[in-house]
């Protein structure tokens, strides 16, 4: 194998894109699970608003955020979409994205850091930014989303206690 296609194979499918507003986005692929057609889901109260319930896949109560909401955006609403199922804090969420695009490599020039302007709700998890086909990506690391750990947290402890609504169990 030559070295130049070692490369190429290093970084195939290393990302999975997907659009929230327009903006392209992308995570890691080792941090997806599934890409979903929205489920049916049960409000969880007191939530934060970029929480939009939890919903029942395959078994597991799965917390689904609203990118649009959590970005400061106007909710797209629940049933539209797609929801990408993620590794998140070392939990499972559901992430509800306008459309997922394609799943590609990091380019051989690497990623480069956010500018400042990507600060605020979206900007802090943004991890890097990337040029593909001529359009700016930003990588996303879920770790790092603000608010996250204290909803996901929140909404584990109350999944786990029963605290959902009677039959959704």
């Amino acid at each position: 194998m030559t070295e130049g296609r070692r490369r190429a194979d290093s970084s195939a499918k290393s990302l999975v894109g997907f659009r929230v507003e327009g903006v392209h986005y992308a995570l890691d692929i080792m941090r997806v699970q599934e890409i979903v057609n929205p489920l049916p889901l049960v409000p969880v109260p007191h939530a934060p608003n970029f929480v939009l319930g939890v919903a029942d896949h395959r078994g597991n109560v799965i917390p689904v955020v609203d990118l649009r909401r959590r970005f400061g955006l106007a909710s797209a609403g629940a049933g539209r979409g797609k929801w990408i199922l993620a590794s998140a804090l070392e939990r499972d969420v559901g992430l509800a994205v306008d459309e997922v695009t394609q799943v590609f490599g990091r380019p051989a020039e690497g990623e480069r850091p956010p500018p400042e302007l990507t600060r605020g709700p979206a900007g802090d998890f943004v991890h890097g930014v990337i040029t593909v086909q001529g359009e700016i990506v930003f990588v996303l690391d879920l770790d790092r989303l603000s608010g996250m750990e204290e909803a996901l947290g929140g909404l584990a402890s109350g999944a786990a206690a029963g605290n959902l609504p009677p039959g959704r169990e």
